[in-house]
């Protein structure tokens, strides 16, 4: 595993990104690669606000959920500077917002979906656009999810085809002019567009980090 920290700005904003990295280690079972820009300058980090972050990662799973990439940028945060002089885990004074874009492959998204912890929407669905459970699999092909299920005793496995789109700050994924569901939604999290192409999914919005 890999990082690539801000190295300009001096020590204090050094230490934020060893802070920052840390924290965000901590929030995923495996993360290849991780770019953090730290944006302010060290007289503002000392009175404990920071412009903003950019973060961008490859190649990590966070609660079972296995991600592509991303690339967030945050708006100006409050930071309680006394932790950090302590050689602490950084600590937040309050919630910010976050906008940018996650990227997911079909099939990381396939192995996530049979996982314990995403099975039951996988199933879900399954049975909302097949009419069948379990989910087996899914791929991108095109523009489109396909989901693959064999129903209990079955031989065959039925599949369909699935477009993408953002509704009401979920997402809303429909087979036919009567078939569709929309994934339920942190209401932390909103998405605000979808693109499907060359086996990538990538959803755009923003989302609310509490400390």
């Amino acid at each position: 595993m890999s990082s690539e920290p801000n190295n300009s700005g001096g020590p204090i904003l050094k230490l934020l990104a060893r802070g920052l990295e840390l924290w965000l280690r901590q929030q995923c079972t495996a993360l290849e690669r991780i770019d953090i820009q730290l944006l302010g300058s060290s007289g503002k980090l000392l009175t404990g606000r920071l412009d903003g972050v950019r973060v961008r990662a490859r190649r990590l799973v966070y609660q079972a959920l296995e991600i592509e990439s991303v690339d967030l940028s945050s708006e100006a945060i409050r930071v309680r500077m006394g932790s950090l002089l302590r050689h602490q885990t950084l600590e937040l004074e309050h919630a910010f917002l976050v906008r940018g874009a996650v990227v997911f492959s079909g099939e990381g998204l396939s192995r996530s979906l049979v996982t314990p912890r995403w099975r039951e929407l996988g199933d879900g669905l399954a049975e909302a656009l097949l009419g069948v459970t379990p989910l087996a699999a899914v791929r991108i092909d095109g523009d489109s999810l396909v989901l693959t299920a064999v129903a209990a005793g079955g031989d065959a496995a039925l599949e369909t085809r699935a477009r993408l789109s953002a509704s009401e700050g979920s997402l809303r994924l429909q087979s036919s002019p009567d078939l569709a569901m929309q994934l339920p939604m942190d209401d932390n999290i909103s998405i605000e567009a979808v693109e499907v192409a060359a086996g990538l999914l990538e959803l755009q919005g923003q989302a609310r980090v509490s400390p």
